[in-house]
């Protein structure tokens, strides 16, 4: 029996499927302006008897195709607690929204909180980021990791913040402190939004922005070890959403 889970982000689509609990297939493609025909080829050479659909896009498929669909929520629990037996909470940094999990002994979920209003303190907010900065989106965690701290960037708004940005390159700061700075707001966002949850450890850090390396550090540094990091973060809602499949 294979079951399939997908993924539909704002940015990228995560694809994997399931036998006898094993992954034997994993894709991800960008997300466009036409997520349902980046699906189409994701699944086209691959077969599966069940599937299961969540993310940002989930219900574009379930008008398309008429796949079952589960809220983000309880597929990124779902995937967290399947990868990591024990782990008691989610944060999940995407494109567009930042997520966070409480989940109990048995990976369960009891509570969250959700951003979804806008895009601060997203992957979103940290793209823009790096463009007013000259940097790729790739550079822009390590550039951070060789800045200095004595910069605060106050808004979170990233039209406002765009505009700090700026005013701060005028000044003759330097690059990476001005980066530096910028995760350290959106670390600042993401830790009042875990401890208004109160969540126990350990912790998973998932979604793309995981692939940070500045945000692993500075969330590290106020946590300590507790913060899990998955090889592959953003292909945490996707295997939630296929150890879903299997149990439907």
């Amino acid at each position: 029996m294979k079951q399939a889970g997908i993924d539909i982000g704002s940015r990228s689509i995560e694809l994997i499927v399931l036998e006898d609990g094993q992954i034997i297939h994993n894709k991800q493609s960008e997300s466009g302006y036409n997520p349902v025909d980046r699906v189409k080829e994701l699944i086209a050479d691959i077969s599966f008897d069940k599937i299961m659909v969540t993310g940002y896009g989930r219900a574009s498929l379930e008008i398309a195709f008429d796949y079952p669909t589960v809220t983000e929520i309880k597929a990124y629990g779902t995937g967290a607690a399947a990868m990591y037996p024990g782990v008691r909470g989610v944060l999940d940094i995407g494109g567009q929204d930042t997520k966070v999990i409480s989940l109990n002994e048995k990976g369960k979920v009891l509570k969250f909180e959700m951003n979804d209003k806008c895009a601060a303190g997203t992957g979103k907010f940290l793209e823009m980021m790096a463009t007013t900065l000259g940097y790729d989106q790739n550079s822009l965690g390590p550039s951070a990791l060789e800045g200095q701290e004595g910069i605060e960037i106050n808004s979170m708004c990233a039209v406002f913040a765009e505009s700090e940005v700026t005013s701060l390159l005028a000044k003759g700061c330097q690059r990476a402190d001005i980066a530096l700075a910028i995760h350290q707001s959106v670390c600042r966002r993401a830790v009042g939004m875990i401890k208004r949850q109160n969540l126990n450890s350990p912790l998973m850090f998932a979604g793309g922005v995981a692939n940070n390396s500045c945000m692993v550090h500075l969330l590290r540094k106020t946590f300590g070890k507790d913060i899990i990091v998955p090889e592959s973060p953003q292909f945490v809602g996707a295997y939630g959403a296929a150890v879903l499949a299997a149990q439907e």
